[in-house]
């Protein structure tokens, strides 16, 4: 009778682990919540380095449970009431000690070989530094084929506006992913299920090329990860990580990611959008963005007061709202509805120089946002939510500050 539950046991537990093994290798390709392939060569071997790690620690555990299973039944209290008097076993202690030793030794050596891999990023083609900012990205392209001194760099934000992000009923506009536009009088832009992900100003890279990141940071930890390119390096402040990738000829297309430390209030709206191009369409683009900056700067004067208020609503959105609030109620950063700074005229000057030039936490926009952004935004904080100072500061002011 014992042999026989013995042998059902047996029999259950392996066509459990089969049946078992045959499903989840279907789900781990069809499903969103394991893993992905990705489009590199080694995000691919990075997902089967994952899968055969967990189907040995799937298969442990069945095993160690199962053999504890048919120990309970077998061996309880009722069928032997008189325990075992054995001390040990030689081969046994060998055994449980020599063979998960080879089992570690069988994991470790393919993920060192594919980490040393994820580490070799010489021979690359094109090498972009990666600074991550509450709660932004910067891009920098250094170098491209033979070109040493390329000098093309943006900021890239959440492209949703925050406020149909966080106001509840535009939030709930957002399933199934529509607007709520009748709703609170307002337009804001449709968005599908990636509209926590988009970036205004995405990262352009080629296809068939490798291409080296330089990552860092410029206020806390960060982490940039594009789950589809593979690999996921942290972004520390004063220190540079590196990492690579190389998206396959035919695989252009949008691809998304996250900052995957966490970061402060506001991490969970700081996205990477990375868009690969043909290499002929990438050196088109890096042309045309080379082209703008070396151009001189826009220092047009705004014609009134609204027009430059409507751009200072737009640039507020993008680099402001997300410290300062919707509102200017503040938050992370100061207020400015109703403050002295935004409204006393002795602060106009030290209003301009600190978003030049950066305070304490608040980072400097000089190098981020363009004279006309700067003289735009400013004369925006000044005049919105009731300051109503009236200033209105022009690009050559920025120009000219010291």
């Amino acid at each position: 009778m014992q042999s026989t539950l013995f042998h059902r046991a047996a029999v259950g537990l392996t066509s459990l682990m089969i049946s078992g093994m045959a499903v989840a290798s279907d789900w781990t390709e069809r499903s969103n919540e394991n893993l992905r392939p990705g489009v590199t060569g080694v995000s691919q071997e990075v997902y089967d380095l994952h899968t055969t790690v967990l189907w040995i620690v799937t298969i442990i555990g069945l095993l160690v449970f199962g053999l504890i299973l048919v120990s309970m039944i077998r061996h309880r209290r009722s069928k032997n009431p008189n325990p075992s008097t054995f001390h040990e076993n030689v081969l046994l202690e060998v055994l449980w000690t020599v063979v998960p030793f080879v089992i570690l030794i069988a994991m470790a050596v393919p993920a060192t070989r594919v980490l040393i891999e994820l580490d070799d990023s010489s021979k690359a083609e094109l090498t972009v530094k990666v600074t991550g900012h509450r709660w932004k990205w910067e891009y920098e392209y250094l170098t491209y084929e033979d070109d040493n001194n390329i000098g093309v760099s943006y900021m890239s934000n959440l492209a949703t506006p925050i406020e149909q992000i966080n106001n509840p009923v535009l939030a709930g506009g957002l399933f199934p992913y529509g607007t709520a536009q009748d709703a609170v009088g307002s337009e804001f832009p449709e968005k599908d299920k990636n509209y926590n992900l988009e970036a205004d100003k995405p990262l352009v890279l080629p296809s068939g090329q490798k291409v080296r990141f330089l990552i860092t940071a410029a206020d806390v930890i960060h982490s940039f990860w594009i789950p589809d390119l593979g690999g996921k390096k942290d972004a520390i402040p004063g220190f540079v990580n590196e990492t690579w990738a190389i998206v396959p000829e035919g695989k252009e297309g949008t691809y998304y990611g996250q900052c995957a430390e966490l970061c402060g209030k506001n991490h969970a709206f700081m996205p990477i959008e990375a868009e690969v191009v043909s290499q002929e369409e990438f050196k088109t683009w890096l042309a045309e963005r080379k082209e703008e900056a070396a151009a001189a700067p826009d220092l047009t004067p705004f014609a009134d007061l609204d027009e430059a208020m409507e751009l200072g609503e737009q640039t507020y959105a993008g680099a402001c709202a997300v410290c300062h609030g919707n509102n200017g109620e503040g938050g992370v950063g100061v207020a400015f509805a109703g403050s002295d700074f935004a409204t006393n005229e002795e602060h106009l000057d030290e209003h301009i120089d600190v978003l030049i030039n950066g305070r304490a936490a608040m980072p400097a926009f000089g190098a981020q946002l363009s004279p006309r952004e700067i003289a735009a935004v400013v004369t925006y904080e000044r005049n919105a939510w009731g300051n109503d100072t009236g200033d209105l500061i022009q690009p050559q002011d920025v120009q000219d500050h010291e």
